[in-house]
């Protein structure tokens, strides 16, 4: 799966996804094959973080 490389769209993309097509963030990178840890790290140096509850980035 091709995801945006600019961390500021990537979180757009991301929870947009979430909203519309997964419960949570587990799923998501399982659906497209994406590295949860690597997407994590990558959102964190711009100060966003995974909220479970919400679904979504924050």
């Amino acid at each position: 799966m091709n995801i945006p490389n600019d961390p500021i769209m990537l979180v757009s993309y991301l929870n947009t996804q979430l909203r519309d097509f997964y419960p949570n963030l587990e799923d998501l990178c399982k659906s497209l094959d994406l590295d949860q840890e690597a997407i994590c790290a990558k959102l964190k140096a711009i100060d966003y973080s995974y909220d479970a509850a919400a679904n979504k980035f924050v």
